[in-house]
């Protein structure tokens, strides 16, 4: 094990820059990104998200310059019309259209008892679920924030400025970025043979190494075995990262990928590991 990979990474030291709150976000990753990206032989052509979510590992590439563009692959139609409207031609509608919501419990039912006709008026709502359920969690049955933080209720999370100015610093670099909804592993495919891209890959679903897939995300089922398949087939590099069990350990060794515990903390704070996947993890030494 690396001793850098011991290391929990404050979060506090990391730019937030995505407008989610996303269980299993990545944000306490991003130096060990950095770190990855920046060892490369070559300033990368793309890097692919293809599980994107929040999107934490993408925006970073795009702000920081770390690839040349970068391209976000969401399957999930809610969070997928939230990119889709920052990335399009109403970000900016967007982020005023969070900055001028006054939220109280009677304006939330209001809003979330709409049915949608546009995508940008699903991009407020999911953005407005997200702030307002417990932990961020969009599937069905996600209970809503009660007590909150300081006993604010549901506004505990509720940062309209902040929103407002991370999607504005957004739509000023959106030509580095791209967006398509649809399925990840197929993505993958679609660019395994560019040994100019690499790839970031999270998945957010249910196996052995992600237990609480179907519970935390609207899109849970994933053939971890195909996946790990078209992984071996990339000719570009790949991090991926999993819940560390013997399960996910075991098809790491079966693909001759070097896999690595690497420290982290989840929402409750307590210090875990997380797996990291690629074909070689010798920059992360």
């Amino acid at each position: 094990m690396f001793d850098e990979l011991n290391r929990v990474v404050n979060v506090a030291s990391v730019p937030f820059r995505s407008p989610f709150r996303y269980p299993g976000g990545k944000t306490w990753l991003v130096p060990r990104i950095r770190q990855w990206l920046l060892s490369q032989p070559m300033k990368p052509a793309l890097l692919i998200e293809p599980f994107a979510g929040g999107a934490i590992v993408g925006l970073t590439a795009a702000f920081e310059s770390l690839a040349e563009r970068v391209l976000l692959v969401e399957r999930d139609p809610c969070v997928a019309a939230v990119w889709k409207t920052i990335l399009g031609e109403d970000g900016e509608w967007l982020a005023n259209r969070i900055a001028e919501f006054k939220l109280t419990a009677n304006s939330v039912d209001t809003v979330l008892a709409k049915e949608t006709d546009t995508t940008r008026d699903l991009a407020f709502q999911t953005i407005l679920r997200n702030r307002i359920n417990r932990g961020g969690i969009l599937a069905d049955g996600a209970g809503r924030v009660k007590l909150g933080e300081n006993g604010k209720g549901l506004t505990s999370r509720w940062y309209p400025e902040t929103l407002r100015r991370r999607i504005l610093e957004i739509v000023q670099i959106r030509e580095r970025l791209t967006f398509t909804e649809g399925d990840g592993i197929q993505t993958m495919r679609e660019n395994a043979a560019h040994n100019d891209t690499v790839f970031f890959i999270d998945p957010p679903y249910t196996a052995a190494g992600k237990r609480a897939g179907s519970r935390l995300y609207a899109y849970s089922e994933l053939d971890h075995t195909e996946l790990f398949a078209v992984a071996s087939t990339l000719r570009g590099d790949f991090l991926m990262t999993y819940d560390n069990t013997p399960e996910i350990e075991a098809m790491a060794r079966q693909y001759k990928f070097d896999a690595e515990s690497v420290a982290m903390k989840n929402t409750h704070h307590t210090q875990m590991t997380e797996l990291l996947i690629g074909p070689n993890l010798a920059c992360l030494r």
